[in-house]
């Protein structure tokens, strides 16, 4: 495992980090296989988890807790997320700040987070939605600064509504947020515009999400892929976005290089910009982990591969499926 500067703050963290959104409510999720998962990935030197109390309502961030009462003898790095209070995803342009974070109601959730946790005080909390015209708000700024003053929470973060990398960059001027979780991955390269040239700028750690666009660059989806009820998937691969995503991916298959998967691909991509901090792909079983995982070897794409990725750049705005 390699591991990266988590910004300013001095965190090395590994650069293949865990996303445990699956673990909290996805169909096929297993607690006890999920447990193997994130005890393997420990093993292999991952120290970065990423949850959210909206994972199952706090189940995810249970498991997060068993797997940190096992490891006390390891710097295990501890991400999670506030949910919207109106519980909207994503968030819009006319929202006002009080009907989605309220103070009480942002240090309500880190005090849920920490008892799902067990834990006295939380590296990273993050923002589930967000939207830069809430910047010069001094309500969440202050709950932010006291938070972090009384030593529950150590560092504050924002995760960007998707396609939208630059709807948070007059927020990170304002000093108070310390990461930002974006997509980022063949697909999605706009963060590289304006978003990472200012993080660069400030020491704002970057945390790389959908690295795989919701499975699409594992190269295993069909057009007529399907999941069970209930699954979010359903919902956000309607048939114009699964045709099209499906045709994307055909797209990439002759640029694979040879003995590598299109999910390795996908990682290494992404692991080219040095702005990035770390990356955190869903991993529910262990073979899973240990194909990601071993992604981090220091071994970098090509230029010449590079610069043929950039050309499948799809820039893509939100919609009523997008969420």
């Amino acid at each position: 495992m390699q591991y990266r500067a988590f910004g300013r703050l001095g965190w090395q963290v590994a650069e293949m980090g865990y996303g445990m959104w699956g673990m909290g409510g996805w169909t096929g999720s297993e607690d006890e296989a999920s447990m193997q998962a994130l005890r393997r990935s420990v093993e292999l030197g991952c120290n970065f988890f990423d949850t959210a109390y909206a994972y199952g309502e706090g189940h995810s961030e249970t498991l997060l807790g068993r797997l940190l009462k096992e490891y006390p003898d390891k710097k295990l790095y501890i991400a999670t997320k506030i949910p919207p209070k109106n519980r909207i995803w994503p968030s819009r342009r006319e929202f006002d700040l009080g009907d989605v974070f309220p103070a009480d109601y942002i240090r309500e959730q880190v005090e849920k987070s920490l008892k799902n946790l067990d834990a006295d005080s939380m590296d990273l909390m993050q923002f589930h939605v967000w939207e830069d015209g809430w910047a010069r708000d001094e309500r969440w700024q202050r709950a932010v600064d006291d938070l972090k003053r009384e030593g529950l929470v150590k560092s504050f973060g924002v995760s960007v509504n998707r396609w939208e990398p630059d709807n948070c960059l007059e927020t990170l001027k304002t000093g108070h947020i310390d990461a930002v979780q974006v997509i980022y991955n063949i697909f999605d390269q706009a963060p590289e515009d304006n978003l990472f040239p200012l993080c660069n700028e400030l020491g704002v750690a970057i945390i790389a999400r959908v690295p795989f666009d919701e499975g699409t660059l594992t190269g295993t989806l069909t057009k007529d892929s399907t999941w069970p009820e209930g699954d979010w998937r359903n919902t956000y691969f309607v048939k114009e976005n699964l045709h099209a995503s499906v045709d994307r991916a055909e797209a990439l298959r002759p640029l694979i290089p040879a003995g590598m998967t299109m999910p390795e691909l996908a990682l290494r991509f992404i692991l080219h910009h040095p702005t990035v901090s770390t990356i955190i792909p869903g991993m529910r079983k262990i073979r899973n982990v240990e194909q990601n995982i071993g992604t981090s070897d220091g071994k970098a794409l090509p230029a010449d591969l590079i610069a043929k990725l950039r050309a499948h750049r799809w820039d893509r705005k939100p919609t009523k499926w997008s969420q």
